[in-house]
């Protein structure tokens, strides 16, 4: 019996992009972020229990241009995830599942993480 050529499964095409879609993928791609930032956190402890020259070197890093941006983008990230995971607290509750509550918590948990995230590095640099 011969088979029919059809997809398995709608293609991505079908759908349109909504901010769900990007909350969710930044949600997980903000996850990985800061499991990278755990490991440069335990690498400055290692630098310190080492002595003055391994930490020296590593706080020399986390203060140049490139250590600056990670430690900017992990601050992002941590705020957002935050937010994202008390946004899904609610939802776990029952909350916040009609799709303009939706978009606009979405929203909200993005403009707050930026606020946030402004605001901290404006108190740290004073």
């Amino acid at each position: 019996m011969a088979r029919p050529e059809r997809p398995l499964s709608p293609h991505l095409e079908v759908y349109r992009w909504q901010i769900a879609n990007t909350l969710s993928i930044l949600h997980r791609a903000t996850g990985v972020a800061l499991s990278f930032g755990a490991l440069v956190l335990a690498g400055w402890l290692v630098a310190i229990a080492a002595g003055y020259e391994a930490y020296a070197r590593v706080a020399a890093w986390l203060a140049g241009p490139i250590g600056a941006v990670l430690l900017f983008g992990w601050t992002f990230c941590f705020f957002y995830h935050l937010g994202n995971g008390i946004r899904h607290l609610f939802w776990d509750a029952g909350h916040g599942f009609e799709k303009a509550t939706a978009q606009r918590s979405g929203w909200a948990v993005v403009i707050s993480s930026l606020v946030l995230t402004v605001a901290f590095w404006a108190a740290a640099l004073t």
